[in-house]
């Protein structure tokens, strides 16, 4: 169900409870605080519109790098592109937009057919150290995740289009990967796999090799169910499998926090797949609370910035326990606020950068002092 369908049903039931949705109030602490720059980024060229954003990546150069899907916008915003032009704007970006520091597009490319595999709905995007660009999708066919050089070349290609039923035994083919990260230092690919598979696997990144994987609580692939399962109900036991895997982040410590969307939790392992912790945040959401995360950019990592899309916010937790300390934003249209917040980043600097789904735009946030 798309995300803008889940945020009708939350405030549906939270009317027929009588219920007004509301902002959690905190003290003042030493939390992280932004402010938006509504300036960000610049207008892109030859009446070129973003629609939803499936992922987003910062590089080495604090390039903000932008996958976002062509397919998403209605005609009715396209009238440059018919044909005849019906009106003076628009027309789509590229799947793939790299922005500089200061908002300017400096590269673009990708997009529906511009490989025989380019995935029908865009999902994740990572830029790795050597500057290669990895993508994945998460439409019903989408079982691949493509490595790709800056300039767009293939290079590698993990699993392949498929419309196969779910199987976590399968490491050859994926299940609607949600999100990618990269161990430099062993060469290695960590895929959120996904929004059908309920798993965690990691490949070699230079040769497409599968080395492990694992499920909720670090259970071995072979013990995780091909059911569906169901969303968790809050007052019932802690649900046993993922639902949704829509991230998986490395820390600097050598943990890997995985984003359990649909349970609204995340769970914390080592490298190896063994289960250390697990975080809730707000599990009477509907959809899900916990779509992606970014550690802040202090030496220690002490907090995680973490965008809930269903709630129209980002959370900022304690790495240590996973507590809430602060919140960025409102559902809304105007600067700072949200519609569907799906992706963030955080460049070198600490200053952060949103991507909404419904809201199709992404947002920088300027971080203020020293934290």
């Amino acid at each position: 169900m798309p995300v803008f369908k889940y945020a009708i049903l939350a405030l549906a039931a939270l009317a027929a409870q009588g219920q007004q949705p509301t902002l959690k109030r905190f003290p003042a602490g030493d939390a992280p605080q932004y402010r938006v720059d509504p300036s960000w980024p610049k207008q892109l060229p030859h009446n070129w519109i973003m629609g939803q954003v499936g992922g987003m990546s910062i590089d080495d150069q604090n390039h903000i790098w932008v996958l976002q899907r062509p397919r998403t916008l209605a005609t009715e915003v396209l009238g440059a592109a018919q044909t005849p032009a019906r009106a003076l704007c628009c027309g789509s970006a590229p799947s793939v937009l790299e922005f500089d520091a200061s908002g300017n597009l400096i590269n673009s490319w990708g997009g529906p057919d511009f490989v025989p595999d380019w995935p029908k709905t865009e999902h994740a995007v990572r830029v790795d150290r050597a500057g290669n660009i990895w993508i994945s999708g998460n439409n019903t066919t989408d079982r691949q995740v493509i490595k790709f050089s800056r300039a767009g070349k293939q290079l590698l290609e993990i699993g392949h289009p498929s419309d196969a039923p779910i199987n976590n035994q399968d490491t050859g083919l994926l299940g609607k990967p949600a999100g990618i990260d990269i161990d430099e230092s062993a060469h290695e690919v960590y895929i959120a796999d996904g929004y059908l598979n309920s798993r965690v696997v990691v490949y070699d990144s230079d040769t497409g090799a599968f080395k492990r994987g694992w499920g909720a609580y670090g259970v071995p692939l072979d013990q995780i169910s091909n059911d569906k399962p169901a969303p968790y109900v809050p007052g019932e036991p802690p649900a046993k499998q993922f639902n949704i895997v829509h991230c998986a982040k490395l820390s600097k410590d050598g943990k890997v926090y995985v984003c359990d969307r649909v349970n609204d939790r995340i769970q914390v392992f080592t490298k190896t797949g063994k289960f250390l912790k697990e975080f809730f945040l707000r599990p009477a959401t509907i959809g899900g609370s916990v779509f992606t995360i970014a550690f802040s950019h202090d030496k220690a990592q002490k907090y995680l910035l973490l965008t809930d899309g269903m709630n129209e916010l980002v959370s900022i937790l304690r790495r240590s326990d996973g507590i809430e300390v602060a919140q960025i934003g409102h559902g809304g249209r105007n600067a700072g606020q949200f519609l569907g917040p799906h992706q963030l980043v955080i460049d070198s600097k600490g200053n952060l950068y949103v991507g909404e789904g419904v809201g199709q735009r992404v947002q920088k946030f300027i971080l203020q002092g020293s934290r």
